[in-house]
């Protein structure tokens, strides 16, 4: 078991800090979350990623519950679905959410996407500040924006968002939108941060060779690649061993040259859907 201490942590511009390191549940079965997240529990994690739309926030809570873990010591993250997007439904969709995850606040409450066309993201993000004033999410941020929705969303709004997530794997590095959020002070986190599977990211030589030299696992090297990088990640697992396995990432570097050569993977791989075309 990985203790929490081991997992780094970062710090978010409303000077809370975040464990870089997380268990999410994209995609993964309500009727199997309860079991999955208190295994990660129990193993050590302390950064747990859902969302309204994944169907599984109760069963998030019911491990939270059961874990008998303080909530000072959980950070727990949830978003705001893009048929929720508004202030009012904002404020009844964040309400709802706490009460399936059996929580008064969230740690973390994003907007999902910014749906353009749409075009309800600035007033969503004042329901969500407004949501912050209320106690209810600690800290707010956005998921899948482009660096012209974060341009709006600073020009228009009066909070920075403290995080952006995004879809980010070697083939997809989003460079522009890392760069941004790093010259404004917004942490970035990736989902589908092994690809989701959609290509052979584990066969690529670069990361092959950082296995074989490390004694690790393709999957533990993306991830500390991820890691090294100052990224946030949280990748699903749906066995005991693979949620072990994604946290024992705490007792090997990989070397420069090895990041360069991972690095070198970009090629605009997107895998999931792109930002303008999810309304």
């Amino acid at each position: 078991m990985t203790s929490p201490l081991h997992v780094p942590r970062l710090t978010l511009n409303t000077g809370a800090s975040i464990p870089q390191l997380g268990f999410g549940v994209f995609l993964v079965d309500p009727g199997e979350t309860e079991r999955l997240v208190s295994t990660a529990l129990e193993l050590g994690y302390r950064h747990i990623d859902t969302a309204a739309i994944y169907g599984n926030e109760e069963g998030v809570g019911r491990a939270i519950a059961a874990s008998g873990i303080p909530r000072d010591e959980l950070f727990i993250t949830t978003k705001l679905w893009n048929a929720d997007q508004g202030t009012e439904s904002a404020y009844a969709a964040v309400d709802a959410s706490l009460e399936k995850l059996g929580l008064d606040y969230v740690d973390l409450y994003l907007i999902h996407w910014p749906t353009p066309r749409r075009d309800r993201y600035i007033e969503s993000w004042h329901a969500l500040e407004q949501i912050r004033a209320n106690g209810k999410a600690r800290a707010i941020g956005v998921s899948n924006f482009l660096v012209e929705h974060l341009e709006r969303v600073l020009a228009e709004g009066g909070t920075v968002p403290a995080v952006n997530q995004i879809e980010l794997h070697p083939a997809l590095q989003q460079e522009d939108v890392t760069e941004f959020g790093r010259e404004h002070g917004i942490l970035t986190e990736a989902w589908g941060p092994l690809g989701q599977g959609k290509y052979p990211l584990f066969e690529e030589e670069p990361v092959v060779a950082a296995a074989t030299a490390h004694g690790v696992s393709p999957a533990q090297v993306v991830l500390r690649w991820h890691l090294q990088r100052g990224i946030i990640v949280f990748p699903k697992a749906s066995t005991r061993e693979r949620i072990a396995s994604n946290i024992d990432l705490f007792d090997f570097d990989l070397t420069p040259a090895e990041m360069t050569a991972i690095n070198g993977l970009e090629r605009d791989g997107r895998v999931g859907s792109h930002p303008d075309e999810v309304n």
